[in-house]
């Protein structure tokens, strides 16, 4: 089978290998699956039983532990995902048992400008369509338990409203008296849509529900998805959904699913979603896919248990964190460690020639323009300067203890000057370099890295948390400011100040885990802010708490919560082969 990723698209690639996908028992025997450990959801993907699986091999010695992350992110893209396939296929080459670990694709980016993350050329994972598509349902589970609980929420305040004391008492409700500006949920859906940010609901007739003012969200930042990611069984799912803090009374109480009594049903609607789903490279390598991305205001991880299994089913789990080391990494390492007792052998930190270029300086890249010369022709200035990206995460994962490797996602406009340029730099300050040719040649492509990876991981490492959870809320904030993102310092809003000293006078929110939000795509908290920015502060403007996924959440700047869908959006290229009914133009 001959597949050249110059000549065609993504989707093409995966189709023709779709021809020769192994039957999923086939991938299922390579990770030591028993029968009744499967669940097959058709012949090519299925979903692990977790609590069977668990049973039987939680004894089992863990094997290596590789977590992939990247510069700072680019509209040039730096290619995580097709680097973890690669990577993959690559420890597959070298004998090696490897497994990946990934998350689903959200609707959202499939159906707009990102496509599927699925990994690309001949470094993806397949079947493609089942995979960008839904996949096992776990995303849609997620939108209905998030949708039930706003039912409970907005019937309880029509029930309320029209209800005195008495009767509220003879059905078994005690009245919770719920702010309608402080409900701290909306709807949620797995599409991009800005139309839909903000809406008014409950107009009409006083049987019509409570009128007051809502939105939706994208179904990826939901809180249940945080919980999916760090849950290590169904009775701790159940407890942290029941933990989960939906609006606030007017005296400031917190509700709960548990007041409105809706945690159970919420579970029960995600019982499956807890196993993870099991797919399968180009070349045939097991890859774990569970739970999602939005890695801004979410965990932006795999989920826990993915990790849990993967790492005692092969001697290789290739791991992947959302967005860059000042984001993915630091919550993977501060937040995803904790909740797994699991420690990175060694960190792969992917950078494009081109998107380092950008970083020092380079021309904007305008969608369906021509890239400027600078970014296709050999530019050492602006690589070199671009290289201080790399540097301060570098220095992230250094930080951890863990073995940092750079890996030069390699591009046919790059040179060997400019490769020899970033692989100096990246030694000179303390990490293995490769490059890496896998979305051109796959497994083989990746040798050179995975070779790399596979000697980081023999060494030594002194893995330790950025901080303890003794450290006060707000010295926590300030260190991860000041020693990951290079800001000066931090500038809280009157509102941020109140509610983090709240949090810190709270036995159980004073202990909980810090999830940073503020934008990808710099390592401060202005966008535009390319390179490695100097002579900043941090502005803290809120402050969130998710006690289901033990969570204390800062906000820096205004996050979407629900994504606006592009002029250009990939939609207008998915189809269906009427003959063959074969999805086409995924990307």
């Amino acid at each position: 089978m001959n597949l050249d990723p110059t000549k065609m698209a993504d989707w093409q690639i995966a189709e023709a290998a779709e021809e020769n996908i192994k039957p999923i028992q086939e991938i299922a025997a390579k990770l030591g699956l028993l029968e009744d450990e499967l669940i097959p959801m058709g012949k090519a993907v299925g979903k692990i039983d977790y609590t069977k699986t668990w049973a039987r091999i939680k004894n089992v010695k863990p094997g290596k532990y590789v977590d992939v992350t990247a510069i700072t992110p680019t509209p040039l893209g730096e290619g995580k995902t097709t680097t973890t396939m690669g990577l993959v296929e690559g420890l597959g080459v070298l004998g090696k048992k490897p497994v990946g670990a990934i998350r689903q694709p959200s609707g959202g980016p499939t159906f707009n400008i990102k496509g599927s993350a699925a990994g690309g050329g001949l470094a993806q994972c397949i079947p493609l369509a089942p995979f960008s598509l839904g996949l096992t349902g776990d995303i849609d589970a997620i939108t209905n338990a998030h949708n039930l609980c706003m039912v409970a929420l907005t019937a309880r305040m029509q029930h309320e409203s029209n209800y005195d004391d008495e009767r509220l008492a003879q059905i078994g409700l005690k009245r919770l008296d719920i702010d309608p500006e402080r409900v701290q949920l909306k709807w949620a859906m797995d599409f991009c849509a800005q139309a839909l940010r903000n809406i008014t609901i409950g107009k009409g007739g006083k049987m019509d529900g409570y009128e007051m003012e809502s939105g939706f969200q994208i179904t990826v930042s939901s809180e249940l998805m945080a919980i999916l990611a760090v849950a290590n069984s169904l009775a701790d799912m159940r407890e942290r959904i029941g933990k989960m803090v939906v609006a606030y009374s007017r005296s400031g109480e917190e509700v709960t699913t548990a007041d409105l009594e809706v945690d159970g049903a919420m579970t029960a609607i995600m019982v499956n979603a807890l196993n993870p789903n099991l797919v399968q490279t180009i070349e045939g390598n097991p890859v774990l896919v569970h739970a999602g991305p939005f890695a801004n205001i979410a965990i932006g991880q795999n989920s826990v248990i993915a990790d849990m299994l993967g790492i005692r089913m092969g001697d290789y789990l290739v791991t992947e964190s959302g967005f860059a080391a000042d984001i993915g990494f630091e919550k993977f390492w501060n937040l995803k460690c904790r909740y797994s007792g699991l420690k990175p052998d060694a960190v792969v930190i992917v950078a494009t020639v081109r998107a380092l270029k950008m970083h020092g300086g380079g021309p904007e890249v305008k969608p369906g323009k021509p890239l400027d010369p600078a970014y296709t022709q050999e530019e050492l200035t602006l690589l070199e300067k671009g290289c201080e990206n790399l540097i301060a995460h570098i220095e992230t994962v250094k930080k951890s203890g863990a073995n940092p490797v750079v890996c030069i996602n390699g591009f046919y406009t790059d040179t060997e000057a400019e490769h020899n340029l970033v692989r100096k730099i990246a030694e000179a300050n303390g990490a293995r370099c490769a490059v890496s040719q896998h979305w051109l040649a796959g497994g083989e492509g990746a040798r050179e890295l995975a070779e790399a990876v596979v000697a980081a991981c023999e060494e030594e490492n002194q893995f330790r948390f950025l901080y303890d959870l003794e450290l006060p809320l707000k010295a926590r904030v300030e260190k991860i400011a000041v020693e990951l993102y290079g800001a000066d310092g931090v500038e809280w809003s009157d509102v941020a100040e109140k509610k983090i000293t709240r949090f810190q006078n709270d036995p159980e929110a004073s202990k909980m885990g810090m999830c940073m939000v503020k934008t990808h795509l710099s390592l401060s908290h202005d966008p535009t802010l390319k390179g490695r920015p100097k002579g900043w502060t941090l502005p803290i403007r809120d402050v969130l708490i998710y006690r289901g996924a033990g969570f204390v959440v800062p906000v820096a700047g205004d996050i979407k919560l629900l994504p606006g869908t592009g002029s250009d959006p990939g939609f207008r290229r998915i189809d269906v082969d009427v003959k063959t009914g074969k999805v086409t133009g995924l990307f």
